[in-house]
């Protein structure tokens, strides 16, 4: 058991406390409240109780990173550890995630420094259909036992990154409209794929379509690569157009469209605003982007798409947007409850709560601060980063 006392507690729910504890046993938040309505004797009782004093610092639900390719783009390897993209078919939805994420990539102890708990980690952007997203833990040195959801999402791409690789090759897709009709003829496939296997439930099932069927059940979403206007519309057209729930990836003109995309309703996930703007279709990228849509009452989570920019800079590029006009509830809730909500993950975390998962941080002020230190991160209630000079464990 782990209980942690006197914390400034922002649990991302109605009530916060600022002289709080928690209580975590068996890797779930079985109590939490404000010190003064605890018995604290009771609380601290225990064979094995671990005791983490918070000395009125800020507690936190775990940060979360809702669309980056950690471990499968891994830092220092270059092209042997680069399995982000299968650059020589178009369409590829059959690919897993958790097949290349090498949870020995330095970024995962820079995530856990950072106070981040848990990431929505799959393949790029360089095909129409690029494979399946797992949404992990951060910590761990195995990925089967690092799972939180697999299959979590589709991943689609539309605008320059599927023109450029294929243009290249002399194969199609070279425009934005072919992009779309590959996408909308995979889907039709799948469809009729589904109908089959509905009709014929005992018939052997098909590895290469297999994959859409939590698609089509709405079980969960395309991951739709988008940063143009005319991207983003494209990718509510089709997704529209065959009832599929989808979340908007980078939308970084999506400023430009608002009462469009509230009209549709789909969630973005907005970023990497710290990176350059190193290609046509991120010229209006800007972190002033996630505050209006979220402003217009559009779900919005902030994204590092790591490496693009570097995982641990998350609460940073929050900051950056508070800064540029997000309100500063709104620059927490994108990097955590929000976060979680759009990776369908919010029974679980992205919040502090009784039932939910012990994913918690410990900041000595504001993350979105550069700053703040992190002072102590927690993953189902084992201590995965802890700095030894705060002094906090009792």
């Amino acid at each position: 058991m782990l209980v942690i006392t006197h914390g400034n507690i922002k649990t991302m729910e109605d009530r916060n406390y600022e002289d709080g504890y928690i209580r975590i046993e068996e890797g779930k938040i079985t109590a939490i409240g404000d010190m003064s309505e605890c018995d604290a004797g009771a609380l601290l009782s225990g064979d094995g109780t671990q005791v983490i004093d918070a000395k009125g610092n800020l507690v936190m639900p775990g940060i979360i990173e809702a669309h980056c390719h950690m471990g499968i783009t891994e830092e220092k390897k270059g092209m042997e550890g680069d399995d982000c993209n299968e650059t020589v078919d178009p369409v590829t939805p059959y690919l897993r995630a958790v097949d290349a994420i090498n949870p020995m990539d330095d970024a995962f102890h820079d995530a856990l420094k950072a106070g981040i708990t848990a990431a929505m980690i799959g393949p790029g952007s360089s095909n129409v259909v690029g494979g399946q997203f797992a949404f992990v833990k951060t910590h761990g040195r195995c990925i089967d036992q690092m799972i939180v959801k697999a299959p979590a999402a589709m991943k689609v791409a539309f605008g320059e990154n599927p023109k450029v690789n294929y243009s290249g090759q002399n194969v199609s897709p070279v425009t934005r409209m072919s992009i779309a009709a590959k996408l909308r003829e995979e889907l039709m496939k799948a469809k009729a794929y589904e109908r089959k296997r509905r009709e014929n439930p005992g018939e052997e099932p098909d590895f290469r379509y297999e994959c859409w069927l939590p698609v089509l059940r709405g079980e969960i979403p395309l991951k739709a690569h988008a940063h143009r206007a005319d991207d983003i519309l494209t990718a509510v057209r089709i997704a529209k157009e065959f009832g599929l729930k989808m979340t908007l990836d980078h939308c970084s003109e999506g400023h430009l469209i608002i009462e469009e995309l509230k009209e549709a309703g789909f969630p973005a996930i907005v970023g990497p605003d710290m990176a350059s703007r190193n290609k046509i279709e991120v010229r209006n990228m800007a972190f002033k982007t996630v505050g209006q849509l979220s402003e217009n009452g559009i779900l919005t989570a902030v994204t590092t798409d790591h490496p693009v920019s570097r995982i641990q800079f998350l609460p940073i590029c929050a900051g950056l947007a508070v800064k540029e006009g997000m309100s500063m509830e709104d620059g927490f809730r994108s990097i955590t409850i929000n976060a979680a909500k759009i990776c369908g993950v919010d029974d679980r975390m992205g919040s502090l709560a009784v039932g939910k998962d012990g994913n918690v941080a410990i900041f000595n002020g504001n993350p979105m601060e550069v700053f703040t230190r992190t002072l102590c991160t927690i993953i189902e209630g084992n201590i995965v980063y802890y700095d030894e000079e705060c002094g906090l464990l009792c």
